[in-house]
C-alpha cells in the first residue's frame, strides 16, 4: 500500500510493479489526483489507483486494513495519521522523512506491536546513513578511530542539462527549495560546535571536489543540526561532524542574494493580484539595499525580473509564495532533461597512530524529466525494504533508520545492482 504519487514516487512505483508482476502481488495507490496515479501505473493489472483524501479516515483505514506493508511518500506532517492506523491496524510502515517527534512518541507502542517503523529510508536521509555506517563498521573493525566526518548530499542538474544562470533545475518539491536552510545550521569543527544564522548560511563558498571520469567542483552549506546524528552514528571522539547540501558555486551566491532580498519571507503581505512578475521584483529591489553583481542581475533575469507578460493573481500572498511560483514555471526541468544526484562521504581516522582518509563518492544521472536520478535514489530504497519485509527477508521491530548491517548490507546490494554504486578512495 503506497500514499502518494509525486515527483519521488515515480521510479518506486516502476520498481513495485516489476516486483508485484514477479511474486503475484498486489500493489495499491492513492493519491489526491487519481489521475496522476494512473499515469504512473498506466492501469497495469497488478495495480489499484485509489483517488482520495487522506484525511478520510474510513478509507485510509480500510486501504491500511487490507495491506500487508505500507509506504507513505506524503509530505512529512501527514505521516502521522497514517502511523497510528498502522499501529491500530498492526502494519508495519516505511517512509523516507526524519523521525520526528509525533513519530518518536509512538515508538513504545510500535514496540508493544512487533511492528517494524522504518524511517528516514530514502536519499538523504537514508542512503547516506547506509553507505556511511558501512564504511564507519569496516574502520572500528580493524581498529581505526574517526576523527571527522563530512557528508554531503545534492539534487542537481545533470551538466547536459545545464542551460541556466542558476546551474539548477528542481527535481523534487520546489517548497522544500523555497525554504531550506530557514532554521540556520548546528556543527562541529575542530571540536567546536558552530551555529550559522538563516542570513549567513549561504554567503561561504563552501568547495569540494568530486573526483572520477567528469570531475565536478561544488559548493555546501551545512544542514539544520548535524549533532544529533553524532549518537545516533556512534561517533563521539569526532572533532568534525558536518552534514551537508551541495549546490553549484553560483548557485549559492545567488541564493544569497535571493534571501537579502526577502524573497524567501513567508510573511502574507504582497497584493500580487494584477501585479506582474516584473512589479514584484522591482518592489523587492526597492525596498532592500543590496549589491547586484552581474551574474545575480542575470539569475533575477531568469526567474522573471523584466517578465511584464506573467501576472501572479495569488491575492495577498508572501514573498516566498511568488518565489516558488518563478521557480515552478522557470527553473523545472523540461522535456528530455536529466537531473543529477551527487553524495560525498569525508572520512578522516586514527589507526595504530598513523592518520588516514577514505572519500566516498556516488553521482547518478537521471534517465528523464520523470524518471529522476531523485526519485531513483529516494525511492528505490523504500522499495527493496518493502519487498524483504514482504518475502520475510527482514525480521526487525521497532522503530529503525538505516543504521544497521541488517538493513544497510542487502539495501546496498540490491542498489548496487541498479547502478547506485559508490566510489571509494583510501589514502
Amino acid at each position: 500500500m503506497l500514499f502518494g504519487a509525486g515527483k519521488s514516487a515515480t521510479v518506486l512505483i516502476r520498481f513495485l510493479i516489476g516486483q508485484a508482476e514477479s511474486n503475484h502481488w498486489q500493489l495499491v495507490v492513492a493519491d489526491a489526483n487519481e489521475a496522476l496515479v494512473l499515469q504512473k501505473t498506466k492501469n497495469h493489472p497488478a495495480t489499484l489507483a485509489v483517488g482520495m483524501d487522506i484525511k478520510d479516515d474510513v478509507l485510509r483505514s480500510s486501504l491500511i486494513a487490507d495491506a500487508d506493508v505500507v509506504i507513505s511518500m506524503m509530505p512529512p506532517a501527514l505521516h502521522i495519521l497514517i502511523a497510528k492506523d498502522c499501529i491500530r491496524l498492526s502494519k508495519s510502515l516505511l517512509t523516507a522523512s526524519y523521525v520526528d517527534d509525533a513519530i518518536k512518541a509512538l515508538e513504545p507502542d510500535i514496540k508493544k506491536k512487533g511492528l517494524l517503523f522504518l524511517c528516514e529510508m530514502g536519499l538523504d536521509p537514508g542512503i547516506d546513513h547506509m553507505s556511511a555506517m558501512k564504511l564507519f563498521d569496516e574502520i572500528h573493525a580493524k581498529g581505526g578511530q574517526i576523527t571527522s566526518f563530512k557528508s554531503h548530499c545534492g539534487g542537481l542538474v545533470a551538466p547536459e542539462s545545464d542551460d541556466n544562470p542558476w546551474h539548477y533545475k528542481i527535481s523534487w518539491n520546489p517548497r522544500n527549495v523555497v525554504l531550506a536552510g530557514k532554521a540556520g545550521a548546528i556543527y562541529k569543527e575542530n571540536g567546536k560546535e558552530m551555529h550559522v544564522p538563516y542570513d549567513q548560511l549561504f554567503a561561504q563558498q563552501n568547495l569540494v571536489r568530486i573526483d572520477g571520469a567528469s570531475p565536478l567542483e561544488l559548493s555546501y552549506y551545512p544542514n539544520r543540526n548535524s549533532l544529533g546524528y553524532i549518537d545516533i552514528y556512534g561517533l563521539h571522539h569526532c572533532d568534525t561532524f558536518i552534514r551537508t547540501t551541495l549546490r553549484y558555486p553560483q548557485f549559492m551566491s545567488g541564493w544569497n542574494g535571493i534571501i537579502q532580498l526577502g524573497l524567501t519571507d513567508e510573511n502574507p503581505h504582497y497584493a500580487s493580484d494584477g501585479k506582474t512578475l516584473h512589479h514584484f521584483f522591482q518592489h523587492q529591489i526597492n525596498t532592500h539595499n543590496i549589491n547586484f553583481s552581474e551574474n545575480f542581475k542575470c539569475q533575477l533575469e531568469w526567474l522573471g525580473w523584466n517578465d511584464n507578460l506573467t501576472l501572479i493573481n495569488k491575492g495577498c500572498c508572501s514573498p516566498a509564495d511568488v518565489l516558488q511560483m518563478c521557480l515552478e514555471q522557470k527553473l523545472a526541468l523540461k522535456h528530455g532533461d536529466k537531473d543529477m544526484i551527487v553524495m560525498l562521504h569525508e572520512i578522516e581516522y586514527l589507526q595504530e597512530g598513523k592518520k588516514h582518509a577514505v572519500n566516498s563518492s556516488l553521482v547518478v544521472i537521471g534517465e528523464d524529466e520523470s524518471h529522476t536520478a531523485m526519485a531513483q535514489t529516494v525511492g528505490l530504497p523504500l522499495g527493496i525494504a518493502a519487498c524483504m519485509l514482504l518475502k520475510n527477508e527482514m525480521t526487525l521491530s521497532g522503530l529503525h533508520i538505516p543504521i544497521i548491517k541488517e538493513i544497510y548490507e542487502p539495501v546496498l546490494g540490491v542498489l548496487s545492482q541498479q547502478g547506485i554504486v559508490f566510489a571509494e578512495k583510501f589514502s
